[in-house]
């Protein structure tokens, strides 16, 4: 790797003259370092974007945006605690993000932002005035900049709504002070600085650094993706959901148009969600006909890329995070599989998950179900199955990390990680076609093929997973929900799922999906529920998951020295319900972990003359004149009931089915565990109290932000079944 022995070596220099964290709203000195001196070589030119790269490496971006912010959503969510938490990731997850006003980390994440933006707009702003800014190498730094600048604000307006924009860089007396800006002018800003300097960057193949610095091939993909957010949805001031022609100027205003030329050379201008489309569409084009490449045959080859410290240029990745071991990084420490006690190549903290749902959405022969989603991790270095909950992130797995990472390691891998994949430009262009066309393309079908095409390779039902599925897309609504689901399983673990669900405005809609299967999913565990004629009624669609296992059930593989590879267990079912029963296959020596049966509760309690007396069994005593005595309740509220044996007891056992702990807390902000919200998700945080008392024009008013449930969330009850006389 090239880029990587420079990040930390250089951020000092590369910080010079800059404002630091504290300082993004109060500047109180000029730059100490003369400009023209830092922009008079190709070498201090590179020290400086180097100051926007390190930022990367600080634990607001590895740890908190990278990925453990980027849940709860159908696809990656985080289990949570019983209580509602205030000042804390427990709040972030089950989208309660009101409660962290008060936390630090939020505003390093917002400082951590508005740092890199500032540096990158120096970097821009030097160049343009230096003597040698046009050579090739600077105009590369320039886009660089560029890049990371646009890349910045995107997570910003994804994570706080409107925030403020600085076009520029500040300057001994600039007003820096500044309000919000309506993100759709962010972005279109940010895109046509984008659009501006992209014919100047170099190709990945060509560029210093690779896919390890921002190159031509990510700009061109950035450009689309943003262009997409442009044309999306977004959380406005009053609290809804709207694109930007649903309360903005757009065609009077210039600050939300874009200007740029297609691949043929044709000038448009993008102003309404429609032409913002078509800008998408063209820069995929334009992508996949200046610089085309292939998917790599083997889904996971990207990802073992990585954890084999291997940078591969102009091949699927356009560009990956260059994190520096021992310095920055949490891919293999609170991203993906979990490592637990004590481990030769270090333990993991583990926060980002995968639903179960997610895992059981998968068609049968995907072979990226069991790459996005680890049903295994690692404990004492030995390999343990895991629960239905349990489901950690499986594309990278710090036990197979081809550097010695060391029994005392954490954070800090050094493992890279993707922001892009050419993957995605294929689902963009399709997405965009579809929009566009009002139905699918040749095209559209041909770009989701491929992807598929891949996933199913060598699948005896290659057939109907790919040209028979894509083929009966035929219209707009259907292949838009294909794109959806497509880029649920391309991406799981990557935590762009987020982000992806705002942009179409389905947030609420998916996340209410998940609960509602999941909930179905545990009624079809259950017998009893499935003969109830009210819970079926209620839930129909329960019955289209009895074939989804309770349980799974494995065995170690004796392996002699091998006792840690995912490959040393052996599945008897990997998803659906089996035919013997419990008793059989344990005697047969196989273990189980729970599946279904962790999407339902059941909580038994036990009634006598109208008192209910808790969840303890009775206790059950025979006495010598032959009558029996039961007690129920624990000290000191119990009772005792003595009969003839065979009499009647009158003790009644009432079972209360509800929701599962699990899926009730995941998204509590939005329903507090109902099945339905208001259609709105919370998803914004708020700026910090730190923050907004050092400006005197921000605030948290409106966004949907201080008025989310704080809530610990209730169980939606599906029964109550009760078993008079019992014994």
């Amino acid at each position: 790797m090239k880029l990587k022995n420079k990040y930390i070596a250089i951020a000092a220099l590369g910080a010079m003259g800059l404002t630091s964290c504290s300082d993004t709203l109060n500047v109180d000195s000029p730059s100490q370092m003369d400009q023209t001196l830092v922009y008079s070589s190709t070498e201090f030119a590179t020290n400086a974007i180097n100051g926007v790269y390190v930022l990367f490496c600080e634990d607001p971006y590895t740890s908190r945006m990278c990925g453990v912010w980027m849940q709860n959503t159908d696809v990656e969510a985080m289990g949570v605690s019983a209580t509602a938490a205030t000042n804390h990731r427990n709040a972030v997850w089950p989208l309660q993000g009101a409660g962290n006003v008060g936390w630090s980390d939020v505003k390093k994440v917002w400082d951590n932002n508005l740092q890199a933006i500032e540096r990158a707009n120096q970097v821009r702003a030097g160049i343009d005035n230096s003597p040698i800014g046009n050579q090739d190498e600077m105009q590369q730094i320039k886009g660089e900049a560029t890049c990371l600048k646009a890349y910045r604000y995107y997570l910003m307006c994804n994570f706080f709504g409107d925030v403020p924009y600085y076009d520029e860089a500040a300057k001994w007396g600039d007003e820096i002070d500044k309000p919000r800006t309506d993100k759709n002018i962010v972005y279109s800003r940010c895109l046509q600085q984008l659009v501006d300097i992209e014919p100047a960057m170099k190709w990945s193949d060509v560029c210093t650094g690779g896919i390890e610095r921002m190159n031509r091939d990510f700009a061109i993909g950035l450009i689309a993706r943003i262009a997409l957010f442009r044309a999306g949805y977004g959380m406005t001031k009053d609290g809804t959901m709207k694109r930007a022609d649903d309360y903005l100027d757009v065609a009077g205003n210039a600050d939300l148009a874009v200007t740029y030329k297609d691949v043929n050379g044709t000038e448009k201008t993008a102003r309404t969600y429609t032409e913002y489309y078509q800008m998408a569409k063209d820069y995929c084009e334009k992508l996949i006909q200046l610089k085309p490449r292939s998917l790599y045959a083997n889904f996971s080859q990207a990802f073992e890329n990585e954890m084999n410290y291997t940078v591969e240029n102009n091949a699927e990745v356009l560009y990956e995070v260059a994190f520096v071991q021992n310095y920055g990084g949490d891919i293999g420490w609170s991203f993906g599989v979990a490592n637990t006690g004590t481990c030769v190549q270090g333990t993991t903290t583990a926060q980002v998950a995968i639903t179960p749902t997610f895992y059981m959405s998968f068609a049968d022969n995907d072979v990226r179900r069991d790459i996005d989603c680890a049903k295994y991790s690692h404990e004492n270095d030995t390999i343990k199955a895991s629960t239905s909950t349990g489901l950690y992130v499986g594309k990278w797995d710090r036990s197979l990390a081809a550097k010695e990472l060391g029994s005392g390691s954490s954070k800090g891998t050094g493992i890279n990680y993707p922001l892009m994949r050419y993957s995605d430009v294929l689902l963009m262009l399709a997405e965009a076609d579809n929009e566009l066309n009002g139905g699918p393309t040749q095209a559209a079908k041909n770009a989701l093929t491929t992807v598929r095409a891949r996933a199913f390779a060598g699948s005896p039902t290659y057939s109907d997973d790919v040209t028979n599925y894509v083929n009966n897309l035929t219209t707009k609504d259907a292949f838009f929900n294909a794109i959806v689901n497509e880029r649920a399983w391309e991406f799981g673990g990557e935590a762009i799922r987020k982000f992806d669900l705002v942009r179409w405005n389905l947030y609420a809609k998916k996340i209410e999906e998940a609960m509602r299967t999941a909930l179905c999913w545990g009624i079809a565990c259950n017998e009893d529920l499935l003969n109830d004629a009210a819970v079926m009624a209620t839930y129909p669609e329960a019955k289209n998951y009895v074939n989804w296992a309770n349980k799974l059930w494995y065995a170690k593989v004796d392996k002699g020295s091998q006792k840690n590879l995912k490959t040393d267990i052996k599945w008897y079912n990997e998803k659906y319900q089996i035919a013997e029963d419990d008793a059989t296959m344990t005697a047969a020596g196989w273990q189980s972990v729970n599946w279904g049966s962790n999407m339902i509760k059941r909580t038994r309690t036990y009634v006598y003359n109208g008192t209910d007396y808790g969840t303890t069994t009775p206790a059950k005593v025979t006495n010598a004149d032959g009558t029996v005595t039961y007690t129920l309740g624990t000290a000191p509220n119990t009772t005792t009931v003595t009969v003839a044996d065979g009499e009647s007891t009158g003790i009644t056992r009432k079972d209360v089915y509800a929701a599962s702990d699990y899926f009730t807390r995941l998204y509590r902000g939005y329903s507090n565990g109902a099945l339905t919200g208001n259609g709105v998700v919370p998803y914004l945080l708020p700026i910090t109290t730190e923050t907004l008392s050092a400006s005197s024009v921000l605030d948290n008013d409106g966004y949907h932000i201080m008025d989310c449930n704080m809530g610990d969330g209730v169980n939606v009850e599906v029964a109550t079944i009760i078993k008079e006389n019992y014994k």
